[in-house]
């Protein structure tokens, strides 16, 4: 079985853009918005620290071992990339007052601790508000008047909530040993999760697919499920009557595409047909995914950017923005430059 994993059809068209990212580790800034503030108690140290040209496993190893605890008693929000300069909450399960380490002799390269302090709980995976991006492309070559338009157009109808290429590893490999998977192969838990996390985003990114050609990825179908970009709750609706084409207008609510998995429920209407129909053309990996336990989720179709601003020098173009957990950086500059490297 072959599948294409980059080949996406574009909601603004073809950019006419080139450029270069992550060219410096600062060229790819990433924070993280916590969605709450460690109140100072509690077993938990939780560290805020910025690091560069290291990924968020590697440091959270490093943590372990520093203060000799086991590496399931270290967590973190969400996984942030190697290449690039990122700042985001680790914690640490460090009861009683005793044996605490002193961070300031933890030497990790390309790591700076800016923020250590104390919390009840365990920081969780997911437990973000978003990202906050700034980054350069550099040798950026394009045409300014008609980017600012592209940009413009982002900012008030927002992007398609497509899954990033790196989701499916290079030349989608990710898909293809799913499909050794679901044949019998042996995998471990970590490559398992891996695996079911890429076919999932990959029929996801087919049904987003489908309705940006229809040009329907952000207007409510008949049979539509809603949901909230803060949340993931979402709501059906049987016909898109004016207040919910307003609230969708208002970028309140957005449609959202199906997560595969196993699910009592079966919905009629356009928008579930039209899912039903795209998903068709996988049986191998739909029954995959049910044979391996996966209940169905729903994820937004599109993502709003309110705060995306820009700045357009001579052979750089510079972006600032706020994204949901979950979504890609990658989907905003494929709108804006040809073939983006992750």
């Amino acid at each position: 079985m072959t599948v294409n994993t980059t080949d996406w059809p574009y909601v603004y068209g073809k950019p006419s853009g080139q450029g270069l990212i992550k060219q410096h580790p600062k060229d790819f800034i990433v924070e993280e918005i916590a969605s709450f503030e460690p109140s100072g108690t509690g077993e938990h140290q939780f560290i805020w620290l910025e690091k560069e040209g290291q990924n968020t496993e590697f440091v959270a190893k490093q943590l372990a071992r520093f203060a000799n605890v086991k590496p399931r008693d270290i967590g973190y929000a969400g996984l942030k990339d190697r290449h690039a300069l990122t700042r985001q909450w680790f914690s640490v399960w460090l009861p009683g007052a005793l044996n605490q380490p002193d961070w300031t002799q933890c030497n990790i390269p390309g790591v700076r601790f800016v923020q250590i302090t104390r919390h009840a709980r365990k920081l969780k995976t997911g437990v973000l508000s978003g990202n906050r991006f700034q980054l350069t492309i550099r040798d950026w070559q394009g045409d300014k008047a008609e980017t600012e338009v592209r940009l413009l157009a982002i900012k008030q109808h927002g992007m398609a909530n497509y899954f990033g290429e790196q989701r499916f590893g290079h030349e989608g490999q990710n898909i293809s040993k799913a499909l050794l998977m679901f044949n019998g192969a042996k995998t471990s838990k970590t490559d398992r999760s891996l695996y079911l996390s890429a076919v999932r985003a990959f029929l996801f990114n087919q049904v987003l697919a489908r309705r940006v050609l229809e040009q329907n990825w952000n207007q409510p179908l008949p049979g539509d499920c809603l949901g909230f970009a803060d949340s993931h709750s979402w709501f059906r609706i049987e016909q898109p009557d004016a207040t919910i084409q307003q609230r969708v207008a208002n970028h309140e609510v957005h449609p959202t595409g199906l997560l595969f998995g196993k699910s009592s429920h079966v919905y009629s209407g356009v928008a579930p047909e039209l899912e039903a129909d795209v998903l068709a053309h996988y049986p191998e990996l739909t029954q995959g995914l049910i044979d391996c336990g996966l209940e169905a989720d729903r994820r937004v179709l599109r993502v709003s950017l309110a705060d995306l601003t820009w700045q357009i020098e001579p052979n750089v173009l510079h972006l600032c923005f706020s994204l949901p957990p979950g979504s890609y950086a990658t989907a905003l500059l494929r709108e804006l430059i040809a073939t983006p490297r992750a």
